[in-house]
């Protein structure tokens, strides 16, 4: 039996003999996996017996770990308050708050790494609208940084960063589930950043992604129970935050009341079918250009002032509030959006 036989044989067993891959086995199989030593029938039974059974902590810190060995951090300038922010879900029934937030937050101050992964048609992830928005989304490592130390803002495509991990997302569209690559994806950290924003919808990952987070010896990080699995705040109900802080796991329940902001509803989140990205794209356009007042411009706002915490440029995120706002208000945003857009279209009223 090979050294990878013998990791989906523990797997495995079934729910009461399958026993959980130490620090090392779990190194050593992503190590097997992105060195392309496993079959495609053991990369489909690992990915399909680890689904199953459930990542634990220690594996989901160790396979990020062994993923991050493979590729070096992007050389980010360390003065920069960068944010890391993957988004990797995709959105069928909201539109995009986290695209507009992060240009807000940017234009308030902050840097914003975002990076994901095209997934399936029928789910248009944030590169879709950020291309609608005329931002640049095949940027290679080396531009992705100079665009984010010039501007604040940069998209990076993984496939671009990491080929191997991006050759495992693929994969979803073969197996039809996600598999232990898209926890990974979203705890890769290219550019090893002090914090990181990272959206959730899978319940049991919510708590060991932070316990994993700390094992990786993450600094700050808000781990969010977001839309769609979105790092995104609700504005039309309670969300539940896990903060990484000081070595400690602190939960958090914020609705917009707390911060200031009236109650929305879940159609001020509403999204667009997947053949309408023009649309949403002229709707954050909008409210980044102050045409646009309410629950939508509140839920960018109150993601904005997310980011904003997160990158060290408000005490909280309540605090982080105003300093979105005027970021609007003030036409900082708009401008943002002007100098990150590579290609320039008019603004219809």
């Amino acid at each position: 039996m090979t050294e990878f036989s013998q990791c989906i044989a523990k797997i495995g067993k079934g729910q009461k003999a399958s026993k959980d891959l130490t620090w090392e086995e779990a190194k050593q199989a992503m190590r097997m996996l992105v060195e392309g030593q496993a079959t495609p029938a053991q990369v489909g039974a690992f990915l399909l017996a680890m689904r199953v059974k459930m990542e634990s902590v220690t594996e989901l810190a160790a396979f990020t770990s062994a993923a991050r060995e493979y590729v070096p951090p992007l050389p980010v300038p360390r003065h920069l308050p960068l944010v890391d922010l993957p988004t990797y879900a995709g959105k069928q029934d909201t539109f995009h708050a986290s695209a507009g937030a992060a240009i807000v937050a940017a234009a308030a101050g902050a840097s914003i790494l975002m990076h994901g992964h095209e997934g399936i048609p029928e789910r248009p992830g944030t590169v879709a609208i950020l291309a609608q928005l005329g931002l640049p989304t095949d940027l290679p490592p080396k531009q992705a940084v100079e665009e984010l130390t010039a501007k604040g803002l940069v998209y990076l495509d993984i496939a671009l960063y990491h080929p191997p991990v991006s050759r495992f997302l693929d994969l979803r569209r073969e197996l039809g589930v996600r598999s232990l690559f898209h926890p990974v994806a979203k705890m890769l950290n290219p550019a090893r950043a002090a914090s990181q924003v990272i959206g959730l919808s899978h319940p049991p990952y919510f708590e060991k992604t932070a316990e994993a987070l700390l094992m990786l010896g993450s600094k700050r990080a808000l781990i969010v129970r977001g839309s769609e699995g979105e790092p995104e705040l609700s504005i039309a109900s309670v969300t539940r935050l896990l903060e990484v802080r000081d070595e400690r796991i602190v939960p958090v329940t914020l609705t917009p009341k707390d911060c200031g902001l009236p109650p929305g509803s879940f159609q001020a989140m509403s999204g667009f079918p997947p053949g309408q990205l023009d649309q949403e794209a002229t709707l954050l356009r909008r409210i980044l250009h102050v045409q646009v007042r309410g629950g939508q411009r509140d839920w960018v706002v109150l993601n904005a002032a997310m980011l904003l915490y997160a990158a060290g440029k408000a005490q909280s995120i309540t605090a982080g509030v105003p300093l979105a706002q005027q970021a609007l208000d003030s036409g900082a945003a708009a401008r943002k959006l002007d100098e990150l857009a590579i290609v320039k279209e008019p603004i219809h009223g």
